[in-house]
């Protein structure tokens, strides 16, 4: 894979709200704040990137919706 490959680009915004959110849950679960490089979080970032991959790639390779018509009379 080509380190800057367009589609891995698109997805960083997902993958790192995907590692703020996983670092807070764990230190939820522990009560006390946790690194994103801690074991845990590393490894359930990798089982929620691997299960929801196919989605984040449907997200960012479908076109961006139509705006909403607004009625201006």
């Amino acid at each position: 894979m080509h380190p800057r490959d367009p589609m891995v680009v698109r997805q960083i915004p997902m993958i790192l709200e995907i590692i703020h959110n996983e670092t807070w849950y764990e230190g939820e679960r522990r009560g006390c704040p946790v690194s994103k490089d801690d074991p845990v979080v590393r490894a359930k970032v990798a089982e929620v990137v691997l299960r929801e991959g196919a989605r984040m790639r449907v997200v960012c390779t479908s076109p961006p919706p139509e705006p909403a018509p607004t009625n201006k009379d």
